[in-house]
Order: structure tokens, then sequence, then C-alpha cells
């Protein structure tokens, strides 16, 4: 379908520009077609999209045409609505990832909020994406350093740094990178470690990477194939299904409108007149108990027994801590 022959040349830029994003290839006199021009002004247009340092090859072949390619600066972009939109909040969201990109990102989004038609602005506006904490932060030059060795298969050599203590210690560690995730503001290298036979998960920035990388590597799949179901559960404590390891019953002396609020993910259902069933898990047995007593609620276990040995010893651990003499 022809678009409307625009009568400014800016005009008529902007509407090849954008066929010429749409797809690989245009022979010149389809191009002509659709903005209702000749062969001839498309072939000025382009010359002029070219002084604007946009990288317009000339396809040879029986038709000739016009391919849009990759330049070596960044020419003035051209974006569609909902493209506009799509960025702007990726923008907006960029400031809660860790990235160190956050001053970068509020120009960049105050730049493309500025050539906004005011109806664009408006729903931009509207939509307050606020990041529920600052992510911890990682230099951009170390995230661009793993991804491409992620990219490329290249086994990394590094120092790791252990919770709570300012520099790495031991040798350094190797690991073949598949996957670099963000997950509630941190972000995570997931790769197989040749040295333990197995997949490792480490935080970006507790890393120091040491040059050069290592051989290349034939990349494998993460157990379940997807790399967030699998960090999901490694999170859980689990080494197979995304789920807790230590699952169990008990009926809380508490409405249900009292539990379900701080339920998450746990199945809540009333157990009677002011009392609710829960199902819930945890990375440990003692962690079990210890989730469900925060309840602040007289608790009957329905199963399994480890579970109720657990509430035993944190009832000893309790009365330790209740006492005059912790020790005795």
């Amino acid at each position: 379908m022809p678009i409307a022959a625009s009568t400014t040349t800016s005009g008529r830029l902007l509407s090849l520009l954008s066929l010429l994003q749409v797809r690989r290839d245009w022979p010149g006199l389809q191009l002509a077609r659709r903005l209702g021009v000749s062969e001839r002004t498309v072939r000025r247009d382009v010359d002029r999209l070219r002084e604007l340092g946009y990288l317009v090859h000339a396809v040879k072949g029986p038709d000739g045409g016009y391919r849009l390619e990759a330049g070596s600066q960044v020419p003035p972009l051209l974006f569609d609505e909902e493209q506009a939109i799509a960025l702007a909040v990726a923008l907006r969201i960029a400031v809660g990832t860790g990235a160190g990109i956050e001053e970068a990102a509020a120009r960049a989004l105050a730049t493309v909020r500025q050539v906004m038609p005011s109806r664009l602005r408006q729903r931009i506006d509207a939509l307050e994406v606020e990041p529920a904490g600052r992510g911890t932060q990682v230099d951009t030059d170390l995230l661009l350093a793993l991804s491409t060795a992620v990219r490329a298969c290249e086994e990394l050599r590094f120092d790791y740094r252990s919770p709570g203590r300012p520099e790495s210690e031991g040798p350094p560690r190797r690991v073949q990178p598949h996957h670099l995730v963000v997950r509630a503001g941190r972000w995570y290298l997931v790769g197989w470690s040749p040295d333990h036979e197995d997949w490792r998960t480490y935080r970006a920035d507790r890393m120091t990477l040491r040059v050069p990388n290592g051989p290349r590597f034939t990349a494998r799949q993460v157990p379940g194939g997807d790399v967030a179901t699998f960090l999901s559960a490694r999170f859980k404590g689990s080494d197979g299904a995304d789920a807790w390891p230590c699952r169990g019953e008990v009926v809380l002396d508490l409405p249900l409108a009292d539990v379900a609020p701080f339920a998450g993910t746990d199945t809540a259902e009333e157990a009677g007149p002011g009392r609710t069933r829960l199902l819930t898990g945890a990375w440990s047995w003692g962690a079990l108990a210890a989730k469900v007593a925060r309840f602040d609620a007289d608790v009957e276990v329905v199963g399994p027994p480890a579970l109720r040995e657990a509430f035993a010893g944190l009832a000893r651990r309790a009365a330790r801590a209740a006492s005059d003499h912790p020790g005795s």
C-alpha cells in the first residue's frame, strides 16, 4: 500500500527511513511506489540519509535496491509509537538493575521524551515505574565482559570475594559461563564448573576477572532447560525441581484473612472457623519451623514428622534463649 507522499523532504526522508528499517532489502522501484515518488527522487533521498550518517548500501541485481546497515556512528534514530513507549518503560526500569547506567538512562529518557508528541508524553508521564529497591552496583565493563564471554563460549578465570570479606581468598576460580541473569536487583553468572563438574552461580559484584579468557567450550543446557527456573530452584536450595526441599502442612489458629496476605507462594485455605491450613516450604526443617512460628499463633503440625521434630528443636533453643542462664 503506498504511503501518502509528503510535501516536505524531511517528511519523505522519515518515511523512507521507516521503510528501510522494517525489512532487509528494498528494490528501488518498490520503494518509489510506496513513497509515491520517482526512482530518481529515491536515489537523492538515499544520498541525504547517507549524509546524516545512515549506512545505506546499494543492492546489485536485476531489480536493484537498497539495504540499511549498521554504521560506525549513531545516526538520528526513528521509532514508531509502540517502540518509543517500550523504550521509555525500559529506561525507567533500568534505574533498578544495578548495571551502573542509571544516569545515562535518565538522560536518554529525557532525550526521548523531549521529541515525543504531547499525547505520548502524557502516556509516559502517567506510567510511574519505581524500582522496589536499588540494585547492587556492578561495573558496566564487567557486565559487558561477562556477556561477551557467554556469547563467545570462552572460559573465565576470576577471583571471588566471599560474603563479608573485602578481598578474595584462595586460588582463582574458573567457570564456563552460560547465562548472565539479573534477579531482585543483583546480577548473577550461571556457569559450568569444570573443577566441580557441576553448575555454579556467582554474584557478579563479587567477581574480579583475570585476563586473558581461557579456552573455548561447547555450550551446555542448564538442568530443566530454563535458566530462570533453574536459578529459582537453586535459591530454594534445590538441585532439581523448582520447589522447596522441605515441605510441610500445618493448621494455624488464625483466620484465613490474617494469613493469606503473608503466605506468598504458599497455599493457604480455610480449615474451619478462625483456623487456616497452610502448605509451605523452606530450605531446611528448622527454617520451615521458624517460618511458621512467625505467625505468632498456636500451630497444629499435620506432617511430616520431620517438621514436628524441628519444632521441638526450635522450642528447646527458644527456652534456652528465654532463660536467665542460657548455657544451662
